[in-house]
């Protein structure tokens, strides 16, 4: 079991950044692809981003590519999305998920492990 906590949502102008982090705990989280993903009400769960067991092979949804940038830090068991030029369409729940299955797996949506989600409002 790997449980997921996930931090740093908040309220921001459009324009402006935020960085949320994932801590990971349970057993070897360090063996897992990590990603993100996030969903506005009423819709489906999107795929954001996603790095490999050793924060190598970072990939993004064209929609955030070149304003997001994912990161992991073994030794805290955390991994980051820090997030810059915010817009509207960034208002999310974003989601923290881990899988075993490699970062193929998280950008076909699959996932062993999610997490609660934290809420990112951008404001226009």
């Amino acid at each position: 079991q790997v449980q997921l906590v996930e931090s740093g949502g908040g309220l921001v102008q459009a324009g402006g950044a935020l960085t949320l982090a994932c801590a990971a705990s349970g057993r070897t989280p360090g063996d897992y692809a990590m990603g993100w993903f996030r969903q506005v009400s009423g819709k489906e769960r999107e795929f954001v981003a996603s790095v490999n067991e050793n924060g190598g092979f970072p990939y993004y949804a064209h929609s955030v590519k070149g304003r997001f940038t994912i990161s992991r830090d073994n030794a805290k068991n955390t991994v980051y999305l820090q997030m810059n030029s915010l817009k509207f369409d960034d208002t999310a729940v974003y989601y923290c998920a881990a899988t075993r299955g490699g970062g193929g797996a998280l950008v076909a949506g699959r996932a062993d492990y999610w997490g609660q989600g934290t809420q990112v409002t951008v404001s226009s």
